[in-house]
């Protein structure tokens, strides 16, 4: 296995684990190919869920430029609701898991 995979298992488990869900397979190796090559890097592939510059970036960069969204509080409302699903005790939360979350939250599959 590629080391990209193994992070998508990883993802994969924090989601059931996380969220109690069962992942869409293919939708999260779509979401976490787009990241490119910040998966690899320790700093980028984590989101600060207390960090608010951060979930900001999220806002800007993800979701209103990746998936086309127009700017509204219902934005980060969601994205802090996906924080705190993650575990506010879990200090890796990895962006390809929250960006995946945020994608089925708003139903945006589609744009992958």
């Amino acid at each position: 296995m590629s080391k990209r995979d193994d992070l998508i298992e990883k993802y994969a488990e924090d989601i059931k684990n996380k969220f109690g869900e069962a992942p869409d397979m293919d939708l999260l190796t779509k979401v976490t190919i787009g990241l490119g090559p910040s998966i690899y890097n320790l700093d980028a592939s984590k989101v600060s869920g207390g960090d608010e510059k951060e979930l900001e970036t999220v806002k800007n960069n993800y979701l209103i430029k990746k998936l086309g969204m127009a700017d509204s509080p219902k934005l980060m409302e969601a994205i802090k609701t996906v924080m705190d699903k993650y575990g506010s005790a879990n200090r890796n939360k990895h962006r390809a898991v929250v960006y995946y979350m945020l994608c089925k939250h708003f139903k945006k599959a589609s744009v992958y």
